[in-house]
């Protein structure tokens, strides 16, 4: 199978964004998603879940902190 095919890589991209949708939906268990998290395995290459998966947390991360620190909190970065 080769990943290089525009198709093969949208059929990825589509199964994550599916799988990143119900995941999204309020009040849903993690559970109600594994079907399309199989789904999603299967269409995407081991180290692409890996990659998304990671991606996926940074960005609830970066999600978090922003929630929590609020516009009025400025983070300053010393320069060396």
């Amino acid at each position: 199978m080769s990943f290089r095919d525009k198709g093969v890589r949208k059929a990825c991209w589509d199964s994550r964004d599916r799988y990143w949708a119900c995941l999204d939906l309020p009040g849903i268990q993690r559970d109600h998603c594994l079907e399309l998290r199989r789904l999603y395995e299967l269409a995407c290459p081991g180290h692409w879940v890996k990659h998304f998966d990671r991606k996926r947390q940074y960005m609830e991360f970066q999600e978090r902190i922003h929630s929590t620190t609020g516009a009025s909190h400025t983070v300053v970065v010393p320069r060396p």
